[in-house]
């Protein structure tokens, strides 16, 4: 340990042995903090004073954490009345703060449910996503959107049942195409009355519960007597009904009888990285599996990851009644105690040993080797051709940041700029950033690209002065020509920091064919590279991704404009008050023309408000 290192580490541990020797010996939590106020650790303890006191004895204590207390000035800390609040309170902090000597579950998707409305005469299943305020029944969850679409396409030619808004509902005066190709009974039009169609939504549940064998044998009796009496043509129907039930259960990997509501998960550990792989069944069906991987250190055990990962994932979403684990997690009562207390039903995280639910988590085993695989190829694929864009680009290392910039607009209208991130790991969509274009000139491609790149690097030069870290980009790739580039070049010679990037632009080339594109790069002439390279591929791909970015949050902000009202912007006109208006006047308008006296005759409109309203357009 040289000199500067021992210094840092014996100013670390003072600062910890000062909080520790005041602190109760309560549970809690406590964070760590460098000297620029960025938060390395979030812990939990049953005994806050014994926790913190153990970083002082570094013997004991892995390199990375060393590494951790060396850097450590300022702790904070929360108390808490049981260990099982602080179990809860560190998961939720380490979601949202992601301090980087923690392990890491970096995950912020939530995730599909199927819903079947109850808020309706002819309820609807579509599916659902965020907070459950709809009435209604909802199943889930599902791995992915992917599952839940094949899951309610498949209910819908069985169970027939509408999936169409209600606005699109209310209008239909003629059966719309899902009557006639048998996906809906078109309750809209009369078709179905409300105690037939009611008997069909009762199927889906069932099905949905759980109870597919008796929905088979009720189908298979119809299309007996409907065979019996020559309706083939029934029969037919009935019988597509029927394999279209049998092919969610066939399409899906494994289905155990008996495992009723059960998240099975698998760690799996190859070269310093690992893989943990989650599968949910429910009502006896696999709603999908999804892989995660989480960061972590070289010294932390299979058991401590476990335990870190399982508090994260469930820190936002609902747990089933049985955790299947094939690494029994650290800390497995505490975490136990507190999914019980989430649920309000009991939970228990075990580690088959025999049995149907042993054999389940070694599927769920092969299938996290599997992934961890895959990932390990296109990792391999994504280093290889990183190294190839630092070659073309004479760049001293491969980039380990790259960012990605393109404008947006229609004749200067809904003018945005929009940035995308890749590195070693491919995109990082989570680092992406939208910019609304405030000073440019209307169609000023240049001006645009030069207020974005201001805006990036003056927020990210008060963040990280030091122009380091992993926010610090090692290539900025430019969506324009040599005149982007110069705007480009102008804004970082401003801010002192050119000569720290590699800056290039991309140019679509000669008759603006894919494969022909131009580089340009400061101090060298504008240069192509050979259609069939694998370095001009990844780039292409890249530059695609921005534009495609940029695109979808130009068309975002031109629908929002479209869709927005002059009412929108007037304090105190919520949505109830502005359909009463609009209901009474007619349009926004005559609204915005009326007088004081005349908003006052509207239900819910003050004198106050009125005044105001009329303020507002006046």
């Amino acid at each position: 340990m040289n000199e500067k290192v021992a210094s840092s580490t014996a100013k670390g541990i003072s600062v910890i042995q000062g909080y520790a020797e005041r602190l109760p010996d309560t549970p809690g939590v406590y964070r760590m903090l460098s000297e620029d106020g960025e938060v390395l650790y979030v812990g939990k303890a049953k005994s806050l004073k014994k926790r913190v006191s153990s970083y002082t004895r570094t013997n004991t204590l892995s390199f990375r954490i060393q590494r951790m207390v060396a850097l450590t000035r300022v702790m904070e800390f929360v108390h808490t009345e049981t260990e099982v609040e602080a179990l809860l309170l560190e998961s939720n902090l380490i979601k949202k703060l992601q301090p980087r000597f923690n392990i890491l579950l970096r995950d912020g998707k939530s995730f599909p449910y199927i819903l079947l409305r109850e808020d309706h005469d002819f309820p609807q299943i579509v599916k659902h996503r965020g907070a459950k305020k709809i009435k209604g029944k909802y199943y889930g969850p599902f791995a992915s959107a992917g599952d839940v679409n094949r899951t309610i396409a498949i209910l819908q030619r069985v169970f027939m049942i509408r999936n169409c808004t209600d606005s699109y509902f209310e209008q239909r005066s003629r059966p719309c195409l899902q009557y006639h190709i048998k996906r809906c009974t078109a309750p809209c039009v009369g078709k179905v009355n409300k105690e037939d169609y009611a008997a069909q939504v009762e199927e889906a549940e069932d099905f949905l519960e759980g109870k597919s064998d008796a929905i088979k044998k009720r189908l298979s009796k119809k299309m007996s007597a409907a065979s019996e009496d020559m309706d083939y043509e029934q029969a037919a129907a009935i019988r597509d009904r029927i394999r279209a039930l049998a092919s969610i259960q066939t399409k899906q990997d494994i289905n155990i009888e008996g495992l009723k509501n059960a998240d099975a998960f698998a760690l799996v550990q190859k070269e310093g990285t690992s893989c943990v792989q989650v599968f949910f069944f429910r009502a006896g069906h696999n709603y999908g599996n999804r892989s995660y991987f989480p960061t972590h250190g070289q010294d932390d055990s299979e058991a401590e990851i476990m335990g870190a990962f399982l508090a994260q994932f469930y820190e936002n979403k609902p747990t089933a009644s049985e955790v299947l684990v094939n690494v029994m997690p650290e800390g497995k009562e505490l975490l136990e105690e507190a999914l019980t207390l989430k649920l309000g039903n009991k939970v228990s995280v075990a580690k088959p040993a025999r049995g149907m639910r042993k054999r389940v988590v070694e599927f769920v085993e092969r299938n996290a080797k599997a992934a961890l695989d895959r990932r390990a190829s296109k990792l391999a694929n994504e280093d290889k051709l990183i190294r190839n864009v630092a070659e073309k680009f004479d760049m001293d290392e491969p980039p380990k940041r790259i960012e990605v910039y393109d404008n947006s607009h229609i004749s200067g209208t809904n003018m945005v700029g929009a940035m995308i991130v890749a590195g070693a790991e491919g995109f990082n969509k989570n680092a992406y950033r939208k910019f609304n274009i405030k000073t440019a000139d209307e169609a000023d491609d240049y001006g645009m690209m030069r207020e974005v790149i201001e805006r990036r690097f003056k927020r990210a030069l008060k963040e990280t002065p030091d122009m380091e870290g992993a926010d610090w980009p090692d290539l900025l790739l430019i969506d324009g020509g040599l005149g982007q580039l110069n705007a480009v070049k102008e804004v970082l010679e401003d801010y002192g920091v050119l000569d720290a990037l590699t800056v290039v632009a991309i140019s679509k080339g000669p008759d603006r064919n894919a494969g022909r594109e131009q580089f340009h790069m400061i101090g060298r002439q504008p240069f192509m590279l050979p259609e069939n390279d694998a370095g001009l591929h990844y780039l292409q791909r890249l530059r695609d991704e921005a534009h495609r970015f940029a695109i979808g949050t130009h068309r975002a902000r031109r629908q929002k404009e479209i869709t927005s009202s002059p009412l929108d912007g007037v304090p105190g006109v919520g949505a109830k008050r502005k359909k009463a208006l609009l209901h009474y006047f007619g349009s926004a308008k005559a609204v915005s023309g009326a007088g004081v006296e005349d908003l006052q005759k509207v239900e819910g409109i003050s004198k106050a408000v009125a005044q105001t309203i009329y303020d507002h357009f006046h």
